[in-house]
C-alpha cells in the first residue's frame, strides 16, 4: 500500500466504513455492524462486490456472457445488502462492483477511495476457519493496511452487535 494520505475527515469530506459483500451468512453481520456503527458516528457505508475474473475469455462470447452473469449476480448481492442497510440504519449506501481479486480489488479501492477509513468484514464460522480474506488481513498483511479493519465475528447476534457498534 502507498502512504497516500486518508482525507476521510477533512472538511468537505465524509468518512465511509467499506463492507465487502458476498453470499455466505455471515457477511449480514459485517452489514449490521456497518450500518449500525455508521448511523451512531454520522458516516456512511460503501457496499463493494468483486467478481472474480472470467476464466473462459479464450472461448468467443462465453467469456463475456460469464462475466455478465457474474455482475448481474453481484449487483444482486448489492441490491439485499443495500435494503438490509437501509432497513437497519435509513442510511443510502454507495454500491461498487469490481473485477479482479478479491484482496487486490479491495486494496485498489482503499487507495483510490481517499474517504474510506474503515474496512468491515465478516468472520466465518464454519469449521473451515474464518476465510482467507480474514486470515490474511490477520496476518502479515495487518501491520500494513493503511486502514483499520474491523473483523465481526459470524456467530455475534443483533443485540451483541449493538452492543459494540
Amino acid at each position: 500500500m502507498t502512504g497516500k494520505r486518508r482525507r476521510s475527515y477533512e472538511a468537505g469530506h465524509r468518512a465511509k466504513f467499506l463492507v465487502v459483500v458476498d453470499d455466505t451468512p455471515e457477511c449480514d453481520r459485517a452489514i449490521y455492524f456497518a450500518a449500525r456503527r455508521a448511523a451512531r458516528t454520522g458516516v456512511t457505508v460503501t457496499l463493494l462486490s468483486i467478481v472474480p475474473p472470467g476464466e473462459y475469455q479464450h472461448w468467443l462470447g462465453v467469456g463475456e456472457l460469464m462475466q455478465a452473469e457474474a455482475e448481474e449476480e453481484a449487483n444482486s448481492l448489492l441490491d439485499n445488502a443495500s435494503a438490509r442497510v437501509r432497513d437497519i440504519a435509513g442510511l443510502e449506501p454507495e454500491r461498487v462492483v469490481r473485477v479482479g481479486n478479491k484482496s487486490e480489488e479491495i486494496v485498489r479501492h482503499i487507495e483510490e477511495d481517499e474517504d474510506i477509513a474503515l474496512l468491515v468484514l465478516a468472520a466465518g464460522t464454519g469449521s473451515e476457519g474464518p476465510g482467507p480474506l480474514v486470515s490474511m488481513m490477520a496476518g502479515k498483511a495487518a501491520s500494513s493496511f493503511p486502514i483499520p479493519v474491523a473483523i465481526v465475528p459470524g456467530h455475534l447476534t443483533d443485540e451483541e452487535i449493538d452492543a459494540l457498534a
